[in-house]
């Protein structure tokens, strides 16, 4: 901003699935340290709070925000036993049970009836198109990489975690959970040849290295430390809610427009409505807060209306954000 004297233009944030989590926390250091106000942030594919994602023994919270993902992919596979035709609204019937019943039979834990069991699994079969059977053996929660290997076991497939349209062969079909994202193996080699091209040809950057798109060793010694903030006495999941919340309070100018794919099981769209529904804004903000909604993945780009709709919707958030 100095460099190019930019501190008068419109200033926005775009960021991507765990970029995400990182621009809502750049701009609120952004505005608090260096008081550099921000016009718009672009969240696509959302997470702010890590446990939403965990399936972490003994909350429950992650087995709700993924039943109506799962609705949607067994919506798309024809794996419904009494499949409507209109997704949307399929979809609505998924959030209202998800927080509603199933919660609460969930919240029951061991004091659950066997009665209340059969009636759980029996709805859950509807909406997941596993079977009654296999849900009651799972004690009604089935884990994403489990009911990515489940769906399509019969025909042998395993589906996709960045999106749930993409499927693949299943080596081994005894397997209990998914060992390989047929969404991630479709796109890798397109994306690694891209990336290194326009590296090394276009950037003239061609150092003896090896890219990697997803580091192992990298997300092994990740440091989720944070320095200042709220000290607390106990470790948690990483969460940058507040940090989203303390940026709009402090700019109430500040837009926010979130991009979510109902076939995205990376970032599911449930968890994304809850952990915008739950930053517990006043209410003059949350209108600043704005969900695009896409009939897509992860990566919702990958797909040339997607993209097209995608560009759009960032194109006019970033025009009308822009006079704020």
């Amino acid at each position: 901003m100095n460099r190019n004297n930019r501190w008068n233009s419109p200033k926005f944030l775009i960021g991507e699935s765990y970029g995400t989590f990182r621009s809502a926390a750049l701009g609120d250091y952004l505005q608090t340290h260096d008081k550099m106000y921000i016009n718009g942030i672009v969240l696509i594919s959302n997470v702010l709070d890590l446990r939403t994602l965990g399936f972490i023994t003994g909350d429950d919270s992650s087995y709700i925000f993924y039943l109506p993902s799962y609705a949607a992919a067994a919506w798309y596979y024809k794996a419904l036993k009494d499949r409507p035709d209109d997704l949307n609204s399929f979809l609505v019937e998924a959030r209202q049970y998800a927080s509603s019943d199933y919660a609460a039979a969930l919240m029951k834990g061991s004091k659950l009836s066997d009665a209340e069991k059969a009636q759980v699994a029996k709805k859950l079969e509807h909406f997941t198109g596993l079977s009654e059977e296999y849900l009651i053996k799972a004690n009604l929660r089935v884990t994403l990489f489990q009911f990515n290997a489940e769906l399509q076991r019969s025909h042998g497939l395993t589906i996709g975690r960045y999106d749930s349209r993409f499927s693949g062969p299943t080596f081994d079909l005894l397997t209990e959970n998914a060992q390989t994202d047929p969404s991630y193996s479709a796109v890798a080699g397109a994306f690694m040849a891209g990336f290194n091209s326009y590296v090394r040809e276009d950037l003239k950057y061609n150092p003896e290295r090896n890219y990697e798109a997803l580091g192992p060793e990298a997300a092994r010694n990740w440091n989720w430390k944070r320095a200042g903030g709220t000290p607390s006495f106990f470790p948690s999941a990483p969460n940058v809610e507040g940090d989203l919340v303390e940026a709009l309070i402090d700019n109430p100018h500040l837009q926010v427009q979130v991009e979510t794919g109902y076939f995205d099981m990376a970032t599911p769209f449930f968890a994304t409505e809850y952990t915008m529904d739950h930053l517990g804004l006043p209410e003059k903000l949350r209108g600043q807060i704005h969900i695009e909604y896409y009939t897509a993945g992860h990566m919702m780009y990958l797909h040339a209306d997607d993209l097209a709709k995608l560009g759009m919707n960032v194109g006019n958030f970033i025009e009308s954000a822009a006079k704020e």
